[in-house]
């Protein structure tokens, strides 16, 4: 069963059925989230994608919830739009498969270690030499260009070395963001530089590698706004974006629960104020200006937090929406599967599937008019599509 979804179930009420990388042949040698991620966008733009599996299949098929087994929840909502193919790559005839299907494939995307890669010979020499029209896309852990090449790497952990679990301390305490935030924000980095590299090889014809490492790509991530004095090369700098690590930022407690609320621009501040009949504090020139509202954040953030003690959520969604303030309220992962506005744009999509029954999951978030992304077949069973590939290829 390779979980292909008929017309009836797929998305195919958009003005065309064919994505933009329609044609495209992506080998995906990925497992757990980071490469998936990255190879399912490829997918859901169109992309014709084989998983190439180990007899044990990727991890995180046996991730909870697990009501089929290989078949968990996460493995499902990270690898539609692909076909299975179990390898054993020690095998010479199995490798010749995948060598065979690489001659052929436009993206090879893997987080194998690349010294294991190399040792298998499918080194980026050596497949260019096969294919010299192949992107071949490295996610895993560590520049092969520093020190820690090689050294194995999770989520946790690079959210530990990449700052992340640091800027998360409370009371001191580092933590980590409920989310495997860093190997989505690598399997995202690695899908636009591989749209980049199609986009440059129509003009020259040529593949080329590329290295999408965790640890340098969370870095880059978190140090955007937080470079601080060091974007000056200052001695001993002070770092971090003072609004985003202050104590005082968080969610605010109403009269009966919780409220997101953020008056950012100076007009915005002035109709709040007005909102807590205290029109006089924009004139406070701790509040007055952008400048000075940042260097007293903490200040404004306690006042704020004061202020809205005094009315229930409801009382101040209504007046912070009639005064054009940006709010809203406080989704748990339940509300959002009721929530008016992805309901209204048919973000959760409902899937029938023979074995899984109903399978709902979120759709690309990304809307194109002419060529739009697309589910057309849910996550494979292991090997599912093994005999298939052997036979006929691509």
């Amino acid at each position: 069963m390779n979980h292909s979804i008929t017309a009836s179930q797929s998305d195919t009420n958009s003005p065309s059925p064919k994505g933009p990388l329609s044609g495209v042949r992506v080998l995906d040698m990925t497992a757990v989230v980071m490469g998936p991620l990255c190879t399912q966008a490829l997918g859901d733009y169109g992309a014709n994608v084989i998983k190439i599996e180990s007899t044990a299949g990727d991890v995180f098929r046996h991730a909870p919830p697990t009501p089929t087994p290989a078949m968990g929840s996460p493995f499902i909502q990270l690898n539609r739009n692909k076909r299975s193919l179990v390898l054993n790559l020690k095998e010479t005839a199995d490798l010749q498969v995948l060598l065979d299907l690489a001659k052929q494939a436009d993206v090879l995307v893997f987080n194998i270690r690349p010294q294991s890669m190399r040792k298998l010979g499918l080194g980026y020499n050596e497949l260019a030499k096969l294919n010299p029209r192949l992107i071949y896309c490295g996610v895993y852990g560590y520049s092969e260009q520093g020190p820690y090449a090689g050294e194995p790497a999770y989520d946790d952990i690079i959210q530990a070395v990449g700052g992340l679990a640091s800027l998360q301390s409370k009371d001191g305490v580092p933590s980590y963001v409920s989310s495997v935030i860093a190997d989505k924000i690598a399997g995202l980095t690695a899908t636009h530089a591989i749209l980049a590299a199609l986009y440059e090889r129509e003009k020259s014809g040529l593949g080329q590698a590329i290295e999408v490492p965790m640890f340098e790509t969370l870095a880059a991530f978190n140090m955007l706004e937080h470079m601080g004095e060091a974007t000056f090369a200052k001695p001993e700098p002070q770092m971090g974006y003072s609004r985003a690590v202050s104590p005082h930022r968080r969610p605010y407690q109403t009269k009966d629960g919780y409220i997101g609320l953020l008056p950012y621009t100076t007009e915005q501040w002035q109709r709040f104020f007005q909102l807590v009949d205290q029109p006089d504090l924009i004139k406070d020139e701790r509040f007055s200006r952008p400048e000075a509202r940042a260097r007293h954040v903490n200040e404004l953030y306690t006042m704020l937090s004061e202020f809205v003690k005094t009315k229930t959520t409801e009382e101040w969604l209504a007046l912070l929406k009639q005064a054009d303030i940006p709010s809203g309220r406080i989704n748990s992962l339940n509300d959002l599967l009721g929530n008016e506005h992805l309901t209204a744009t048919g973000f959760f999509k409902r899937y029938e599937d023979p074995t899984l029954g109903t399978v709902i999951m979120p759709k690309s978030p990304v809307n194109l008019s002419r060529t739009p992304t697309g589910v057309q077949r849910l996550a494979p069973k292991l090997g599912a599509d093994t005999e298939d590939i052997k036979q006929n290829g691509w």
